[in-house]
């Protein structure tokens, strides 16, 4: 580990739990200690010791233009000349919620939060005002950010860390929370048939990304459509990772699908912390002060993260970017996949758009349980050998990877030739 990182972790453990901020950051699950990051620039982070990395965290997910893009700085920087937050409505706000609602098809109405959490949050609180109905429906495996009710059977950091749910998370809470298996479409029907009066929503990633990538099967989306509809149920698609990343519209837009509710994060403030919800016109006016649902952030809407987020949103529109986008990801992914085939290696590379990740697995899985049994010390592996050449990956089996605009050819190609030198040294060692 390089010697300036080491000293910060050991610094960090004495005034920050862990030494990190969020656990997932933590290398738990791979083995040894986290990097500290001192600068990012393009498709590449650079640590405090000067080593250079390819990245595919991306920051997990929102630097789809890269990292210190020219034109999101220069906007932060012009906007906070006038002021960082007033607490009050700004016409940057206005912009960003006109260009949300033009891109999203299932959004009439948006609001500005601070994270993706503070989206799904208050996305199932107005769901249960909207209906009155208490129960909440997830699939397991799926992470809709650190809310009490959505940490039971999570993915993400959870499932990393092998968590089944967390102290602190009163038991009549998670009572009210119902797990499904991902693209089990009969096990929605069933419970819906069965319990469909009581249940507010019915949340999901539409693409899961939160147990490495799987996609939806066949006709799961559009099933999850019509039985919420005929039960009243609010559809909500958590597209807080999937959003604008598979395409201007997300998920939804990719699949012609429509919930009730989006919540939405990630690349939407162009790397400053940033969330929203919105859906349709009669559910997203019962939210106060229009309606009686209550929730509100003073730094929701702030002119920084709306100026970032209207910058990012405009170089999106621009004709043949997912196009673009989509022939990266689709040469990374044919990259890593001829690798692990050409080592001998049970490695599957699912990929939706721009979202990928190499499951240490003989099948594609299609649920949770299918993501669970991935060789994980396998991965833990092939992580290392290629952070020792230079690229960085999630420091989890269970993560996406991101394809940014700022890769490319050439660092697409690298990558590849990396795995295929990692992944071959993996056959003999017991490192793997």
């Amino acid at each position: 580990m390089p010697t300036l990182s080491r000293n910060l972790f050991d610094k960090a453990r004495q005034v920050i739990p862990g030494g990190v901020n969020s656990p997932v950051r933590a290398f738990k699950a791979v083995g040894g200690d986290p990097l500290f990051f001192a600068r990012g620039a393009g498709a590449c982070l650079y640590d405090v010791d000067g080593n250079e990395y390819i990245d595919y965290v991306c920051s997990w997910g929102p630097l789809i233009l890269g990292h210190a893009d020219p034109e999101i700085v220069r906007e932060i920087q012009e906007a906070a000349k006038n002021g960082t937050s007033f607490g009050a409505p700004n016409p940057h706000e206005v912009e960003l919620a006109r260009l949300v609602v033009e891109a999203v098809p299932g959004i009439e109405k948006v609001r500005m939060v601070n994270s993706g959490t503070e989206a799904t949050l208050s996305a199932i609180r107005l769901a249960r005002g909207f209906t009155g109905r208490d129960l909440i429906v997830k699939m397991d495996g799926c992470y809709h950010g650190h809310v009490d009710a959505l940490l039971v059977q999570a993915g993400s950091g959870v499932a990393t860390l092998g968590i089944p749910g967390t102290p602190g998370v009163p038991a009549r809470v998670a009572e009210q929370t119902i797990v499904l298996p991902y693209n089990d479409l009969d096990a929605v029907a069933r419970l819906a048939t069965e319990r469909g009066r009581e249940i507010a929503c019915l949340i999901v990633e539409p693409v899961a990304a939160n147990m490495g990538v799987v996609p939806p099967k066949p006709g799961y989306l559009e099933g999850l459509r019509e039985i919420t509809a005929k039960h009243g149920i609010v559809l909500i698609f958590d597209e807080v990772i999937t959003g604008f990343r598979l395409a201007l519209g997300g998920a939804q837009e990719k699949y012609r699908i429509n919930p009730d509710l989006t919540t939405l994060g990630k690349i939407l403030g162009g790397g400053l912390p940033i969330g929203a919800y919105g859906g349709r016109e009669e559910i997203m006016d019962r939210i106060a002060p229009e309606g009686n649902v209550y929730q509100a952030g003073t730094l929701a809407g702030n002119p920084l993260a709306m100026r970032a987020g209207i910058t990012m949103l405009k170089r999106l529109r621009a004709p043949g970017t997912y196009e673009r986008l989509e022939a990266l990801s689709a040469r990374l992914q044919a990259g890593l996949q001829s690798a692990a085939q050409d080592a001998g290696m049970p490695v599957r590379v699912i990929r939706v758009g721009s979202l990928m990740t190499a499951f240490f697995l003989g099948r594609d899985p299609v649920d949770w349980a299918g993501a669970a049994v991935a060789d994980t010390k396998a991965y833990a592996g092939y992580f290392r050998r290629m952070l020792e050449r230079g690229v960085y990956l999630a420091p989890s089996q269970f993560e996406a990877m991101f394809v940014s605009l700022a890769h490319s050819e050439a660092q697409l190609d690298r990558t590849a030739e990396i795995a295929r030198d990692a992944l071959k040294g993996m056959r003999w060692g017991p490192s793997a």
